[in-house]
């Protein structure tokens, strides 16, 4: 499989024909390459329509500016494949990040990770938080969208929209639409034992009847609450980069269906991991990188 960038240029040209371009290309080929797009400006987030409300549990409480209600949010997974290596990487890792601080899309809790490849770490600098992993889990992804090439940056709502990972227009139309479907519940609490362990608890109800799907997987997932690195090395040497909920691990831990929920407890071992917070996310999500059904996700201190 060949993953060598393709350079597309620095040309701005309009998102309409950037979108037209990237489809021509995927269709042009079938093995998987890498390739830069483009920064286009990002557009400022516009009044957002109201938005069916579906019941689920969620760990963390979404912050008091973003509503002043008590109706339930819909948990919205948005995935982020980057790379330090890629000069076009750094406005949707700063789009990632806005959109998990400010949470304002309404109707929508917002549950984020980054995710590094590592098919730009042979070109100058080698992506500390990247892994093979992800850009696996990429190409599941583009098998899913009939998509014929692999790229960076690229955005991902729930399983279901795929699109340049620096689009906040974009971003905002996948995530309302994401908000009116039904998912399945999703609870997670933790306890301490000692600063080394951690005791994690989690609990899903069954999926929706209304889902397209008769099984699901069930993912752990364990990020970084936020990173720096200082580049010294390849498109973006010299740059101070900042980034939010880096993916480290990635596990599956079992299997959901209509028929009944999901219990467990976990001990989650504390002792490598990054001295700063902790996040710990729990996804349903159909086999081969498919459609979201549930999110959830909370946060430990270590």
């Amino acid at each position: 499989m060949d993953y060598g960038p393709v350079d597309r240029g620095q040309r701005g040209m309009e998102l309409s024909s950037l979108e037209n371009t990237v489809d021509n290309l995927n269709r042009s080929g079938r093995s998987m390459m890498r390739f830069r797009l483009p920064m286009v400006g990002l557009v400022a987030i516009s009044a957002l329509m109201t938005i069916l409300s579906f019941r689920y549990i969620h760990a963390a409480s979404a912050p008091a500016a973003l509503s002043h209600d008590n109706t339930a949010q819909s948990p919205v997974l948005i995935e982020l494949f980057t790379s330090e290596g890629c000069s076009s990487c750094p406005p949707a890792d700063a789009l990632l990040e806005r959109l998990d601080r400010s949470q304002r899309v309404s109707g929508a809790d917002l549950i984020v990770l980054s995710e590094h490849v590592d098919y730009w770490n042979d070109i100058g600098w080698k992506d500390p938080y990247s892994s093979h992993e992800y850009s696996e889990r990429q190409s599941a992804y583009a098998a899913q969208f009939g998509l014929g090439s692999i790229y960076t940056p690229q955005m991902i709502v729930d399983g279901q929209f795929e699109f340049v990972g620096s689009d906040e227009r974009r971003a905002k139309q996948a995530i309302e639409s994401a908000t009116q479907v039904v998912k399945a519940p999703v609870s997670l609490s933790s306890s301490r034992t000692d600063e080394k362990m951690a005791i994690l608890h989690i609990e899903t109800g069954p999926l929706p009847l209304s889902s397209t799907a008769e099984s699901a997987d069930i993912f752990l997932a364990i990020a970084d609450d936020s990173d720096e690195s200082h580049v010294r090395g390849g498109e973006n040497a010299g740059r101070t980069l900042m980034h939010v909920a880096v993916l480290r691990s990635l596990i599956r831990i079992g299997a959901l269906d209509k028929s009944a929920g999901f219990a467990r407890d976990m001990k989650l071992d504390l002792s490598a991991k990054n001295p700063r917070n902790l996040r710990v996310a729990v996804i349903i999500q159909e086999a081969d990188a498919g459609r979201v059904w549930g999110a959830g996700f909370t946060r430990l201190s270590n």
